[in-house]
């Protein structure tokens, strides 16, 4: 890809995201969102940043794979899940993947 058209991928971006934002308001016209709705949008970000973690915790280029930085993630994250820091689980998902790389 070249710059010119990643630049103008980003700018379509920009625009169909105040696009999508715009259409809102317009949409409701003031009136408030039903209780459902708000519920739904209240759990977006979690489901957002879950996808972004598998896909990111899964993809290698053009494939998915399983490998040491899959386990580290899962290690971290069941370490989080049990509450340990931030700080800690990112430490452990790095020595966890290393460890793993190391061995194989």
């Amino acid at each position: 890809m070249s710059t010119t058209t990643a630049w103008l991928l980003v700018a379509l971006s920009a625009v169909v995201t105040a696009a999508i934002k715009a259409a809102g308001p317009l949409a409701l016209g003031g009136r408030e969102l039903p209780a459902w709705c708000t519920a739904v949008i209240a759990a977006m970000p979690a489901a957002l940043l879950s996808a972004l973690v598998v896909t990111s915790a899964l993809a290698d280029g053009t494939h998915w794979h399983v490998g040491p930085d899959t386990a580290g993630v899962a290690v971290a994250g069941i370490a989080l899940w049990r509450g340990v820091s931030v700080v800690a689980g990112v430490l452990i998902a790095a020595g966890v993947t290393a460890l793993l790389r190391a061995v194989a």
